[in-house]
């Protein structure tokens, strides 16, 4: 499987989530600027977190608009998985590929440490790895990560079941404690805790490596079918 790594300038985790693929789960992987026009040839998108064009005006307002979205838009669009995490979760947001949007955490300070999240939904693409109620520990590190939604948007999450992950002690004030969504097609994921810092428990905690293992393994048992 073959993964682009969406590079913004102010991006910083990107060099996180291009080492969580090319050497914890050994796929193809290679950085994307931010102004390329095509993504035909990747499997999976990834949007890194960060501090895209400097958080200016919003967080990910800016970076919503660069040339690269539009192929994003459309890699979405095809069915191919879109994983947004923190920054990247912010810009999904101000695409409109996730409903809601993000406000600054509830302490009104920047949140660095590792938190329990719950899996509340085992069968997508992303969380197949994982069983459903699993606690995993995976690290947070942002300033606007309180995730606020109108009611009809979340009765509509709810009921659909597209609430991922939760956190078990909310640690930004986020409605209903979410950590994380996905789209109505179930192929675009954004989540503010960053499962690439836990690909190994010499760093704390090895549980995102499912996460990006679901990834792949969809994509193989898709492709063997279509085959």
């Amino acid at each position: 499987m073959r993964f682009a790594v969406i590079v913004f300038p102010g991006s910083n985790c990107d060099i996180d989530m291009y080492h969580a693929i090319k050497d914890e789960i050994g796929e193809e992987v290679e950085y994307v600027w931010h102004d390329a026009d095509n993504l035909e040839s990747f499997d999976g998108i990834l949007l890194p977190g960060g501090f895209s064009y400097g958080d200016y005006l919003r967080s990910g307002s800016i970076a919503r608009f660069s040339k690269v979205m539009k192929e994003v838009v459309k890699a979405a669009e095809q069915g191919k998985p879109v994983l947004g995490v923190c920054n990247g979760f912010q810009i999904l947001l101000e695409a409109g590929l996730l409903p809601g949007a993000m406000r600054r955490n509830e302490s009104l300070k920047f949140i660095c440490q590792t938190e329990t999240l719950l899996v509340e939904n085992d069968e997508t693409m992303f969380s197949s790895g994982y069983e459903k109620g699993e606690e995993i520990q995976i690290p947070i590190a942002h300033g606007e990560g309180n995730y606020f939604c109108d009611e009809e948007t979340m009765e509509t999450l709810k009921k659909n079941n597209r609430i991922v992950f939760t956190y078990k002690n909310n640690p930004n004030g986020s409605l209903e404690n979410i950590a994380g969504i996905i789209n109505e097609g179930g192929n675009v994921l954004g989540m503010m805790p960053h499962p690439e810092r836990a690909m190994d428990d010499l760093l704390g905690s090895s549980d995102g490596k499912k996460l990006f293992q679901s990834i792949v393994k969809y994509w193989r048992e898709k492709h063997v079918v279509n085959a």
